[in-house]
C-alpha cells in the first residue's frame, strides 16, 4: 500500500513538472530585479541588472516630469513593501503557487476567435502617473477590451463566458470555490517591454494568464518565485495558460521583450470561503465578519488591508451587476482599478457620471478609502475633485474621505494636496 502511494505521488510530481515546462534558475529574490530591497545581491550573474533597473526608474521619472518623479519613487516604495508583506500574509491554496497547462478548448476558442476578429482594433493603453510596473514610456502597451460592445463578438456576455470557462480549472487546482473579481482584456506588450516583478493587489488572488498571440525572436520569460523564493522561468506560447496565486506569488517579466509583440489576457478570482464540497473554510481567516478567507491571522498585511477596505470583506461577484448600481460606482467602491481601466476604454463618461443620489465614482472611492482608485480617476481621467453629491448640495470627496476615515487618511491627504475643497452637505 505504501509503495503504491509512493508511486502515485512520484507520478503526480513528474506530471506537474512536465505540464509546467519550467526551468529552475540558480538565483533568488533581488537578483534579476529589486523585490524585497533595492540592493541587488547577485553581482553580474545576470548582467548589469542594477544599471538596467536604474535606467528603468529614471525613465519613469523623466516621462512623468517633476510631479511624476515623486510619484514614481512613492509607487516603487509601495511595490517593494507589498512584495515583502503581502505574500507572507496570504493563505497558500496550492503547494507550488503556479502551474502551466493548455487552456481548455472552450476558453481557447472564445479568446482566439475574438483576437482574430479584433487584433487590428488595438488602442494605446494609458497608465496612471508614476506607474512603475511597466516601462510604458519606452515600450507602449496596447489593449483590446473583451467587454467592448463595438468590437466583433465583444461585450459583457463574452466577459462572463470567459470567466465561466476559466473558473472550473482554477477551482479544481485550488480546491476552493471562487468568485470573479476582475478580468483585464487583452494587453499587447511591445518591443523592449519589461514587467517589474510584483504581487497583485487584492482581491486578485487566484488567477490565470493566457497567451493569446505573439511574434517574438526568443521566448519572453515569465519569472515566478517558488515557495522558497527561488526564481523559476516559465515560457509560454499561444494557447498556454499559467495558473498562479497572484496575490502571493511574485511574478513578472524583468528581461526585455525581444520581438514585435506579446498578447496576454488576465483572468482573476478570489476564494469564497468554501471548499468544492461547500464546506466552510472560515478557520483560515482572522475574523469571519471582516477579513477575507485568504488572509492569515497576525500577518503584516492585515492593517493595510483594513485601511484599504474599511467596510470589510463582502462576497460579491462582478459577473452579476448590483441592481441599480452603475458599474463604475461599484468598481470604485470595491477598489477594482482594472474594471475602471476597462471602462476608460468602453464608457469613459461613466467615470464621472452621477448615480441616483448624485454620487460619482470619485465619491465612492473616497468613502471606501481606495487611494489608487482616487488617483486614477483624478490624474488619468481628470474628474472634478470638487464635485458635490446631491446635485451640488451635498459633500465633496475630500469631506467624505475625512469624515469616513480621518483627515490623516491617505485619500484625504492626497485630495488636500491638490487643493480640494472640504465641503459638507447643506443643512
Amino acid at each position: 500500500m505504501m509503495l503504491h502511494q509512493s508511486v502515485l505521488l512520484l507520478t503526480a510530481i513528474v506530471a506537474t513538472l512536465v505540464c509546467t515546462s519550467q526551468a529552475s534558475s540558480n538565483y533568488g529574490v533581488d537578483c534579476s530585479w529589486p523585490i524585497h530591497s533595492k540592493n541587488l545581491t547577485c553581482g553580474n550573474l545576470l548582467g548589469d541588472r542594477k544599471a538596467i533597473y536604474e535606467d528603468y526608474m529614471e525613465g519613469c521619472r523623466e516621462h512623468w516630469g517633476e510631479k511624476g518623479r515623486k510619484r514614481c519613487n512613492a509607487a516603487e516604495a509601495d511595490r517593494l513593501e507589498m512584495s515583502r508583506k503581502q505574500p507572507q500574509s496570504m493563505v497558500n491554496f496550492t503547494s507550488t503557487g503556479f502551474k502551466k497547462l493548455k487552456a481548455p478548448a472552450k476558453l481557447w476558442e472564445l479568446l482566439s476567435e475574438f483576437w482574430e476578429e479584433n487584433e487590428d482594433e488595438q488602442e494605446i493603453e494609458e497608465w496612471f502617473v508614476g506607474n512603475v510596473y511597466t516601462n510604458n514610456w519606452a515600450a507602449p502597451s496596447y489593449y483590446i477590451g473583451v467587454e467592448d460592445t463595438e468590437l466583433e463578438g465583444g461585450g459583457p456576455d463574452l466577459r462572463n463566458e470567459i470567466w465561466e470557462a476559466a473558473r472550473p480549472v482554477l477551482e479544481e487546482w485550488t480546491g476552493r470555490k471562487l468568485q470573479p473579481t476582475s478580468q483585464y482584456g487583452i494587453r499587447i506588450y511591445t518591443e523592449g517591454a519589461i514587467l517589474a516583478p510584483h504581487v497583485d493587489r487584492l482581491p486578485l488572488v487566484s488567477s490565470c494568464i493566457i497567451n493569446v498571440a505573439q511574434d517574438v525572436d526568443e521566448d519572453w520569460i515569465l519569472e515566478v518565485y517558488d515557495r522558497n523564493d527561488n526564481a523559476v522561468n516559465v515560457t509560454m506560447e499561444p494557447g498556454d495558460m499559467v495558473l498562479y496565486e497572484s496575490g502571493s506569488l511574485m511574478h513578472g517579466r524583468p528581461f526585455a521583450l525581444k520581438g514585435r509583440y506579446f498578447a496576454n489576457i488576465f483572468i482573476h478570482f478570489e476564494p469564497t470561503g468554501e471548499d468544492l464540497d461547500g464546506n466552510a473554510g472560515r478557520n483560515e481567516v482572522v475574523d469571519d465578519d471582516f477579513y477575507p478567507p485568504y488572509l492569515l491571522p497576525n500577518s503584516p498585511w492585515l492593517e493595510t488591508w483594513a485601511q484599504q477596505n474599511p467596510s470589510g470583506w463582502r462576497r460579491t461577484s462582478p459577473s452579476a451587476a448590483s441592481v441599480g448600481v452603475p458599474k463604475a460606482h461599484a468598481a470604485a467602491a470595491s477598489g477594482d482599478v482594472d474594471a475602471l481601466e476597462r471602462l476608460a476604454f468602453d464608457d469613459k463618461e461613466s467615470l464621472s457620471a452621477c448615480d441616483a443620489n448624485g454620487w460619482t465614482p470619485l465619491h465612492e472611492a473616497a468613502r471606501a478609502g481606495h487611494l489608487e482608485v482616487v488617483q486614477m480617476l483624478v490624474e488619468k481621467q481628470q474628474v472634478d475633485i470638487n464635485s458635490l453629491t446631491n446635485k451640488g448640495k451635498g459633500s465633496s470627496a475630500y469631506f467624505i474621505a475625512s469624515q469616513s476615515h480621518s483627515p490623516d487618511h491617505p485619500v484625504a491627504k492626497y485630495l488636500q494636496s491638490l487643493g480640494a475643497i472640504n465641503q459638507g452637505p447643506e443643512l
